[in-house]
């Protein structure tokens, strides 16, 4: 029997042109959709201008002006006298944390990983392909109302633990840069991060509060203070519009951009009524570094993705300043993602073990309050890491670390990483980015590619160090020159050995192409490869 599709009841101005499946309108109701008017209104055009300042703020540096911290803010961060809001409900520990997407399965899963917060994600780990922006409130919605269940094709039932053994739920919205075209407002496509918002909000903004955490979020890749405030302003119009509390809605800031690690305590700021923290979201700030400094020539140049780890300069003194910075302000300092999953070679299991925990013991005694892990096998270990330096205390915020005292010059100092650029490390960019944007154009945003979860930012790493090496001729350990040539035959030499046929490949090499090997720089992988999305 046919399924009858109710039609939306639309605000004045509001049009979506996204198909409408079962039970769509149980997020698309004309709250959200008024909510996503308002917000579009009154916080678009500034968000378009705080675009507009990303691009000027590149142009700068490729004319020779580094990035500095702020004269203009100057007494925000001299000011010792404020604190950003007391810890929230369930947000007080959060030694480890777990990252995924929000399709039923995987919301099952990491309910169940025994994570103490799951970062339940609409961004990096998911696409935004049109079920899914809808998909992902509902399936939250359904986990909150007790009715969130899933059978596999073989059969295999799943069902999450009871709510007192779940983690607290952190949602994170798409980052400013990207829109949202199923849904436009006065004949204007609107703004990804503010659709996804308004429409977790609504749907579960009311039942997180009655099940006493929430509603939570993480803010991805912003660039500056005064797009926290943008943010802080979309908080007090979504809790308004729905009469909750003002300082109900907390937020952890990724500081996962070269430009944000200027403006830290800024940002904190700007949020400080709804903040909770910050994260160190280690991918995309080396994504974002090479982008910032692309064209600066080879003093900017990084070695091999896999060189790049948070012990060399430009990363410590990131992560210093930033456990510094949150502590100093009652904030939480939350680590960086371990990409490790496991697998069925022991002897690989065994080095991904030792090296999370390497990782995840160095950040507990650099003063984190947590970390992130991408996969539920990795929860575990993750948590004795930092129980061994937290014990029973559910955090470290009261380890201040004065001792921190880092310059621009310490953060700009990209020029000390040890490590080359090497054939190897080319081919494997090429094999990432490939095998990741077809996953992406086919709905998912989480990868699990060579025993490392992939997710967009490693995505953007492969394609702008394969971008830079071409514009500078950066030679490889072979002594060859990076070429546009040679990229466009290795290009057709891995995806003969992919799995599949090669023809499966063709809008993923395209997508590719078009941002790793053009004359002008793609900001995002994700805009050319979201027009090629239904």
């Amino acid at each position: 029997m046919e399924v009858c599709m109710p039609a939306l009841t639309t605000p004045d101005g509001v049009e979506v042109t996204g198909p409408l499946e079962e039970r769509y309108e149980e997020i698309l109701t004309p709250q959200a959709l008024e909510l996503i008017a308002k917000l579009h209104r009154e916080l678009n055009p500034r968000r378009l201008e705080l675009l507009e300042a990303r691009t000027q703020r590149v142009a700068d540096v490729s004319a020779g002006k580094d990035l500095h911290f702020l004269d203009e803010t100057k007494s925000v961060r001299e000011d010792d006298s404020w604190q950003v809001a007391p810890l929230a409900p369930g947000l007080e520990d959060r030694r480890v944390e777990m990252t995924g997407p929000t399709d039923r399965k995987m919301t099952i899963n990491a309910l169940n990983s025994g994570a103490k917060a799951w970062l339940a994600d609409q961004e990096d780990a998911n696409t935004p392909l049109w079920g899914n922006v809808v998909a992902g409130p509902l399936n939250l919605m359904d986990s909150l109302d007790g009715k969130l269940e899933f059978t596999s094709p073989e059969g295999k039932e799943y069902k999450p633990v009871p709510f007192e053994e779940r983690p607290t739920i952190i949602v994170r919205p798409r980052g400013w840069h990207l829109p949202e075209k199923h849904i436009t407002v006065d004949g204007e496509e609107t703004s990804g991060s503010l659709v996804d918002f308004a429409l977790y909000l609504t749907a579960c903004g009311q039942k997180q509060i009655d099940a006493g955490k929430g509603p939570y979020f993480y803010l991805p890749k912003m660039e500056s203070h005064l797009e926290a405030r943008l943010w802080n302003e979309a908080f007090v119009i979504g809790q308004d519009h729905l009469g909750i509390p003002q300082g109900t809605i907390r937020a952890t800031c990724l500081i996962e951009t070269f430009p944000a690690a200027f403006e830290m305590e800024e940002i904190l700021y700007e949020l400080r009524d709804h903040s909770s923290g910050l994260n160190a979201g280690r991918w995309d700030y080396i994504f974002s570094a090479i982008k910032t400094y692309r064209t600066r020539g080879e003093d900017y140049v990084l070695p091999d993705r896999a060189a790049v780890t948070m012990t060399v300069p430009f990363m410590r003194a990131y992560t210093e300043l930033l456990v510094r910075t949150c502590h100093k302000r009652g904030a939480s300092a939350i680590g960086g993602m371990a990409a490790f999953i496991p697998s069925k070679d022991e002897q690989v299991n065994k080095n991904a073990f030792e090296k999370l925990d390497a990782d995840k013991t160095r950040e507990a005694g650099d003063g984190f309050d947590g970390s992130w892990v991408a996969h539920p096998g990795m929860v575990e270990a993750c948590a004795e890491a930092f129980t061994k330096v937290l014990g029973d205390n559910p955090n470290q915020i009261d380890k201040k670390r004065e001792d921190v005292d880092v310059t621009a010059e310490q953060l700009l100092d990209i020029k000390s990483t040890p490590g080359e650029v090497t054939e190897a490390g080319l081919r494997n960019n090429i094999d990432v980015a490939l095998q990741y944007l077809k996953a992406w154009l086919e709905g998912r945003g989480a990868v699990g590619i060579h025993n490392l979860m992939e997710d967009a930012a490693t995505a953007e790493i492969s394609r702008s160090q394969i971008w830079q090496w071409i514009k500078l001729g950066i030679k490889t350990d072979s002594g060859e020159p990076v070429t546009r040539e040679r990229v466009l035959q290795l290009v057709d030499e891995v995806i003969a050995d992919l799995p599949g046929e090669p023809s499966d490949y063709d809008d993923a090499k395209a997508t590719f192409l078009e941002v790793a090997v053009a004359d002008d720089y793609a900001d995002f992988l994700t805009l050319p490869a979201y027009r090629r999305m239904p």
